[in-house]
């Protein structure tokens, strides 16, 4: 059977089971089983992959970055810092809409999937009481994250492309940076496309009230900074220094007389839907590389009479969209390592094994299609932008 018949057969699978309610975790397990009916039927590899997903460290940092990040929002929202943070952003711009987009883009920088999951509640906070859907909120979530990953120089996948085509990071940024202030302004005119929120009106408050909210934005962005400073200067995985940071906030607040249950916060962070639907999507991304799709993939379309150019960017908005992860693109050739990096980032936002994507839609209950409808929209147009500077200037 053609490998694109049964790639169809598998996202036919997939949309049919999400029209149908089923959940993500359950839609996407059932898609994997079904390439290994498809392709190789044999009992040993649902076990191995099994085996494989529970030895393998990136699971494991995962669910604990997740489980820590739900930790640290509850930590600031018992205490009152998440709240005093938003009304602190109203003094400053009475845009809604502005405030969401850059909050979520903000913590966007956060090294950590799990940083989804922390922007969520911010921006539900701020659109509280606002005509606005589940499902945009979902995508203001998902997609402002992901607009600094074109000029961030801490994105682990700008990192580790630029190590495997061995260009530096910093080409690489000058070269695609532009595509951030593009991804905020398409964003914009999509996603709030005849929303209307109500601008806050500025209140005029005590010196102290100001002061008390300063306060609570700096306290709720110290969690970030602590985190980040673990992960850059002392080289610690995700879970490890956000579990430190959690830590370090219980502390922190207990300090700032605001203290918080630190047991009661790592019970009620326990959030077993979540956790389920992280197990399905990375068992599907082993049946994936143990049944061959993933390489029968990439030698039907290098084998193409397609130019080099294309092969990559199809091969990269593919695997992207399959399993979330940059391709790598010919060594030395910032170009192709370009191209690779844009659709590459364009498939992982279409695909629902993106971490982000669940997670919006888990905490804002938003609808799959609708919610990816309005991403595609947008990705649509920034890839055509980008295919348009490629083409108007080609690097020589």
């Amino acid at each position: 059977m053609s490998i694109f018949l049964i790639l169809g057969l598998v996202v036919a699978t997939l949309i049919v089971l999400l029209r149908l309610k089923r959940s993500l975790g359950f839609s996407v397990l059932c898609s994997g089983l079904l390439i290994w009916l498809l392709l190789k039927p044999e009992p040993h590899l649902l076990v191995d992959g099994v085996v494989s997903m529970l030895q393998r460290s990136r699971t494991y940092d995962l669910v604990g970055s997740l489980y820590f990040v739900v930790c640290l929002e509850i930590e600031l929202r018992q205490s009152g810092c998440l709240d005093g943070m938003v009304k602190y952003l109203q003094q400053l711009t009475s845009s809604k809409k502005l405030s969401m987009a850059i909050m979520a883009a903000f913590l966007g920088l956060l090294p950590s999937i799990g940083g989804a999951r922390f922007s969520a509640p911010i921006v539900k906070q701020i659109a509280q009481g606002e005509a606005i859907s589940c499902d945009r909120l979902s995508a203001v979530n998902f997609w402002f994250r992901h607009i600094c990953e074109f000029a961030s120089p801490i994105v682990p996948g700008i990192i580790l492309a630029c190590s495997v085509a061995g260009i530096p990071v910093i080409d690489l940024i000058c070269h695609l940076a532009w595509l951030t202030p593009a991804a905020f302004v398409i964003g914009w005119i999509v996603l709030y496309h005849n929303v209307t929120l109500n601008e806050e009106k500025r209140i005029e408050i005590s010196g102290a009230q100001k002061r008390k909210e300063r306060f609570d934005f700096l306290l709720s962005f110290t969690p970030i900074l602590i985190a980040l400073v673990l992960m850059m200067t002392f080289k610690l995985s995700a879970w490890a220094a956000l579990g430190i940071t959690v830590l370090a906030t219980g502390l922190l607040l207990k300090l700032c007389r605001r203290p918080v249950q630190i047991a009661d916060v790592l019970i009620r962070a326990v959030e077993w839907r979540l956790f389920r639907d992280v197990f399905c999507i990375f068992f599907f991304m082993e049946l994936l590389e143990s049944t061959g799709l993933l390489q029968a993939l990439v030698a039907n379309v290098t084998q193409s009479a397609m130019p080099l150019e294309w092969v990559i960017a199809v091969l990269s908005f593919m695997v992207g969209i399959l399993t979330g992860i940059v391709a790598a693109a010919a060594p030395g050739n910032l170009e192709m390592l370009s191209i690779a990096m844009v659709c590459g980032l364009g498939g992982q936002m279409l695909t629902p094994t993106h971490m982000c994507l669940t997670i919006s839609l888990d905490y804002f209950k938003g609808d799959f299609f609708k919610t990816v409808g309005l991403c595609a929209i947008c990705e649509a147009l920034l890839l055509a932008a980008y295919g348009i500077s490629v083409w108007l200037f080609p690097i020589h």
